[in-house]
């Protein structure tokens, strides 16, 4: 299997981060917003959210309308290009008024998490796994109290060995046969000295 190597860190990171633990997660009809669709890991997010979870909307971007169209082809029901649209007026836009999403995973940071917040529901979840737009961010507290949203991060590598354990063993029983049945992939890019 050629993208053999490229599944365990995507597929843990989604796992841990949109899945397991941490209360709010994804749920039947509901919303959910990841960035970096394209990526490793983003487009590992839109295959996992609709295979395990297919009556909720799942929203991307990426950085340019090809990108874009990859995500859709994997399974987004909307893919914004963030370098040419605001994604904060295009998932609100896509969701209609009152409806807000439930999960947002998020790679870029900076400025982007304040527009996430925005765009989360009461009870809904933000999680950190990058800052491709740095490390910063200005977040209005009134907002998390008053949605009572819950902020966190992580990083897959720094967890002790029995956390990752715990991980592989939900995701051999929950995401393992979903590979195995070509319903989610890694997408490889390139190969380095084949």
């Amino acid at each position: 299997m050629r993208e053999a190597a490229c599944l365990p860190e995507t597929v843990l990171t989604v796992w841990a981060n949109v899945f397991d633990g941490h209360g709010a997660g994804l749920r039947p009809k509901g919303a959910f917003l990841v960035h970096g669709g394209s990526g490793g890991i983003g487009s590992m997010a839109i295959q996992m959210a609709k295979a395990l979870q297919p009556t909720c909307e799942v929203y991307t971007t990426a950085g340019s309308d090809e990108r874009c169209g990859q995500c859709a082809a994997l399974g987004a029901d909307l893919a914004v290009n963030y370098k040419t649209a605001d994604f904060e007026q295009q998932v609100r836009e896509r969701l209609g008024r009152g409806r807000l999403v439930d999960v947002v995973l998020d790679m870029l940071g900076g400025a982007a998490v304040a527009k996430n917040l925005a765009l989360l529901a009461p009870g809904g979840r933000h999680v950190s796994i990058a800052f491709l737009q740095g490390p910063k961010a200005e977040v209005d507290l009134r907002l998390v109290m008053t949605r009572r949203l819950l902020l966190t991060g992580s990083t897959l590598r720094a967890r002790p060995d029995s956390d990752k354990a715990a991980l592989t063993a939900a995701v051999r029983q929950h995401v393992w046969p979903l590979a195995s049945a070509g319903r989610i992939r890694a997408l490889v890019d390139a190969e380095v000295g084949a």
